[in-house]
């Protein structure tokens, strides 16, 4: 049977765009920039991203197409008889814990446009807000009835498979998402005092700036651009033998960082023209996205349309860490993609449900000092995550054959290849200690 593939450049660049832009953008970004010192924190971030976090994509990208495998069996057809094959495992793991919550947000994604299209928000003031989003995340049952339906829509979209399912609806819903974060943009411009939400942005404060810091920015660039989840790997494996690894990976990472950036300058003025404080939290864009609406001509439809954006960024993140493991459960055990996906839909579900509790009924059960929402959430973004780039790049610059790498980078020697020093460089040595580095300290301290 032959194995599903990208149609194209188009169709994998909307695909991997789509995994990594996503909630992640528009509401851990937002949040961890206020919480973290504003544009010292995007300075960081943009640093990890270029410096460290693109040559990883390369290398998923050429693990992926090398193997034509899902992330586990990736390994061990490129490694066999070896461990290596538990990075795949990290993968699997990774894309599971972040479903465990992601889902949950996704889930408050829908009751917001539920609530939108009756007209809760149409003259909300900022306490009734923060009520109504805390009634939200603490009720016993909502947040687990929104949970449910989004995870429908995604389990949906992933049985329908590579090209029929993840590419035709990536690319119908990310050149509207882009659209309506720059109209948002420019209406949170006009607000007055906007000015100093897009100072905290652009005028870096380094007296913030410690190793917190550092992990956090590191943390969000790989949760981001879905790195060391197995996200990139498995699309990998789907992507053409034609196509330009580097350009590609490239375009993806550059697209990424344009909508977190956006999507801060879209929420951060509002933030201080509200005069909300930028350490909001998780709830940020729950609270300060809906005071906009409520300011502007047709407040109310924006909102209606804002949500649902919100949803497809949701939605788009989703069905990658979706596709990561049914790849490997469809590969491993010859299931049906159809039982497979429903049956991980069902695993997910329940466990996010417990999630979604974490807030209310469930808030005093803790996991490691942390609840299970944010337990989730660190064990994803600041452990298995760059636990898992790690190894990435110690098995493509120091296991993997230096000739396969190259073979991969140029399509076969038709490409130059220019950059595939710098490249290899970084994935040899830079990449490994700079990881390396911040475990260390998460470690020691």
């Amino acid at each position: 049977m032959k194995r599903d593939e990208f149609s194209g450049f188009f169709g994998v660049l909307v695909a991997a765009v789509g995994s990594a832009v996503g909630l992640g953008n528009l509401w851990r970004f937002p949040y961890l920039v206020g919480q973290n010192g504003g544009a010292a924190f995007i300075l960081i971030y943009l640093a990890f991203v270029m410096i460290i976090c693109l040559p990883i994509i390369i290398s998923e990208f050429i693990i992926g197409r090398r193997s034509r495998a899902n992330t586990v069996k990736a390994f061990q057809i490129l490694a066999p008889n070896t461990p290596w094959s538990i990075i795949g495992v990290v993968g699997v793991l990774a894309s599971f814990c972040i479903m465990a919550f992601y889902t949950v947000v996704g889930g408050w994604t829908l009751d917001y446009l539920f609530r939108s299209l009756i007209h809760l928000f149409s003259k909300p003031d900022i306490s009734s807000l923060e009520s109504q989003f805390t009634n939200l995340v603490t009720s016993p049952v909502r947040p687990i009835l929104w949970t449910v339906v989004f995870m429908i829509f995604n389990a949906f979209i992933v049985m329908s498979g590579v090209k029929k399912g993840i590419e035709k609806y990536s690319k119908i819903m990310m050149p509207v998402l882009f659209l309506m974060i720059v109209i948002l943009m420019i209406q949170s411009f006009t607000l007055p005092g906007a000015a100093k939400g897009v100072e905290f942005l652009v005028k870096p404060d380094f007296s913030k700036i410690n190793t917190q810091v550092v992990l956090a920015a590191l943390g969000q660039a790989f949760f981001s651009l879905s790195l060391g989840m197995g996200c990139m790997i498995t699309y990998g494996s789907y992507i053409p033998s034609r196509e330009n690894l580097s350009k590609l990976s490239f375009t993806t990472a550059i697209s990424d960082t344009l909508f977190a950036i956006l999507a801060g300058l879209a929420i951060m003025p509002a933030v201080f023209a509200f005069g909300i404080s930028p350490q909001e939290g998780p709830g940020l864009v729950f609270i300060v996205l809906p005071r906009i609406f409520a300011q502007i001509p047709l407040g109310n439809l924006f909102a209606v349309i804002f949500f649902i954006i919100l949803f497809i960024a949701a939605i788009t993140s989703v069905i990658s860490l979706l596709e990561v493991i049914t790849a490997y459960v469809t590969e491993r055990l010859k299931m049906k993609r159809t039982i497979a996906v429903l049956l991980i839909s069902l695993m997910v579900t329940v466990c996010a449900s417990f999630s979604s509790l974490s807030q209310g009924v469930l808030k005093e059960v803790k996991l490691f000092g942390r609840t299970i929402f944010d337990f989730f959430d660190h064990l994803s973004a600041n452990i298995l995550l760059p636990l898992g780039g790690l190894f990435i790049v110690l098995f493509v610059g120091w296991y993997m054959k230096k000739s396969q790498v190259y073979d991969e980078f140029t399509n076969q020697g038709t490409l130059k290849g220019t950059l595939f020093g710098a490249f290899y460089f970084i994935i040899r040595y830079v990449a490994p200690v700079a990881i390396a580095a911040v475990f260390l300290d998460l470690i020691l301290r």
